[in-house]
């Protein structure tokens, strides 16, 4: 009785608060999924072939787009503590937070500059990484030399959008994002199919969609956030100011946010290397269930994300026992997200692999990889909710890096690898041991929240 009253907490400003900021973020997550998602259907109809390597050079892009994810997120452990503080302390907090913008801006830039050079000299060495197959090197070349300026529209307005979101400005970037989709779902359709007497440009269409759609959401993303917004105060001009005496705490905090989601990026990546390498059966049964996967994980992220920036806040205000309260009171939520996600994968698993135009032996994998999901899912939604969230935003981010290694590098690349290429096992147990981090981390973070040492200190300038 007393655990069902520390996980659900009676507190219902909490759960409102809560529900304001992740139902948009989940929202807007949800459809940034569904313009992959268009992609991957799009694509799939021409041929397997093509939906392999437009899912294989997607996992490239993905490695930026976590290394983002790091810069942002890190950021926002910051940007949100100083927001809590603005009523003790709002020189020093105003201050702080323009500076932690800044030094994000300058990071995400440079990062794009490296992924551009890299996708436009090393294209068929990023490709033969994945699959070592002529025709899926070829296509996957041609999908990423059209992505090369994605990367700065992607990664601008991602890290902006996190910023808003950390001083409660949620509704705008999933009202863009709406547009985006929009915009990016006419431009599939007349440039990969070539309608409007536009050429049909197949693999290449369905890059360009995407980056007109990134072009739109940077330029409204950021225009707000530079010109528009009156919260953070952000300009132009701030983007020359001086950043060192902040350098320090933005390294501690955010660098191992950078490095953990940036490992989590690689790891994945592993695993979609040695996927690659199970055969294109393999490989095209996993493009179609990673889209279910992350639609029924949105939640999940929103509510991830508001963990941390609610945690932040509260930090920020000096309330250390109500930060616990509410700690006990995500995870609750992790458990019961979990229930209802898992759900939801075996209800819809069917419909979504017929909506494919596969073979009987890829659709036979994919239901077996549909049913592991709906296992990992059970406790990813645990895990998700208090490392992601809860414990990132105490500001705990050097253990969760380390733990991040340890269960992904130790754990399950070593036991997927086991599984797929010593023992042969059937697909539902190879992903099974590539996703074992998931259930594993989902133990070790109750743990770690019960110990009370993931809150941090956070200085100012």
């Amino acid at each position: 009785m007393n655990l069902l009253k520390k996980l659900f907490i009676d507190d219902r400003s909490f759960y409102k608060k809560v529900l304001t900021l992740s139902l948009p973020i989940a929202l807007q997550s949800m459809i940034a999924i569904g313009v992959n998602m268009l992609d991957t259907i799009m694509v799939g109809s021409l041929g397997e072939a093509e939906l392999s390597a437009t899912s294989l050079a997607n996992s490239f892009i993905s490695i930026f787009h976590i290394f983002c994810m790091g810069i942002g997120m890190g950021a926002s452990v910051l940007i949100s503590r100083y927001w809590g503080m603005k009523s003790s302390e709002p020189e020093k907090a105003d201050i702080s937070l323009k500076k932690t913008i800044c030094i994000m801006l300058r990071l995400v830039t440079f990062l794009a500059a490296l992924f551009a050079l890299g996708t436009a000299f090393f294209p068929n060495g990023i490709m033969q990484m994945y699959d070592p197959g002529e025709q899926i090197v070829e296509l996957g070349i041609v999908y990423l030399r059209y992505s090369i300026p994605t990367y700065f529209f992607l990664g601008l307005s991602l890290v902006c959008t996190i910023a808003l979101r950390s001083v409660g400005q949620v509704n705008l970037p999933l009202i863009v994002s709406i547009g985006a989709f929009s915009i990016n779902l006419a431009a599939n359709y007349v440039l990969i199919f070539g309608k409007f007497g536009f050429p049909a440009m197949g693999v290449a269409g369905a890059a360009l969609g995407t980056l007109i759609s990134r072009i739109f959401e940077t330029a409204i993303i950021c225009g707000y956030l530079i010109f528009v917004d009156k919260k953070i105060g952000f300009r132009i001009k701030h983007i020359l100011m001086k950043t060192k005496d902040l350098l320090g705490e933005y390294i501690k905090i955010s660098i191992p946010v950078l490095v953990s989601d940036g490992i989590l990026a690689l790891g994945n990546n592993a695993v979609a290397m040695v996927i690659g390498r199970l055969g294109q059966t393999f490989v095209a049964a996993n493009a179609i269930t990673s889209v279910t996967q992350q639609m029924s994980t949105v939640v999940i992220q929103g509510v991830s994300q508001s963990g941390a920036i609610v945690t932040g806040q509260t930090l920020g205000e000096g309330d250390k026992e109500k930060t616990m309260k509410q700690g006990y009171g995500f995870l609750g939520l992790g458990i019961v997200l979990g229930i209802i996600a898992s759900a939801c994968v075996l209800i819809i698993s069917s419909f979504v692999i017929k909506s494919y135009n596969v073979t009987a032996e890829t659709a036979q994998t994919a239901r077996q990889l549909m049913n592991a999901i709906s296992i990992i899912l059970l406790f990813q939604a645990t895990n998700s909710i208090m490392t992601k969230g809860v414990l990132r935003g105490g500001g705990d981010t050097i253990m969760l890096m380390v733990a991040d290694n340890i269960y992904l590098w130790v754990l399950s690349i070593p036991l997927g690898i086991v599984a797929g290429f010593v023992f042969h096992m059937s697909a539902f147990w190879i992903y099974m041991a590539l996703k074992f981090d998931q259930i594993a981390k989902a133990f070790w973070c109750v743990l770690r929240l019960r110990s009370g040492k993931w809150i941090k200190k956070i200085k100012t300038v």
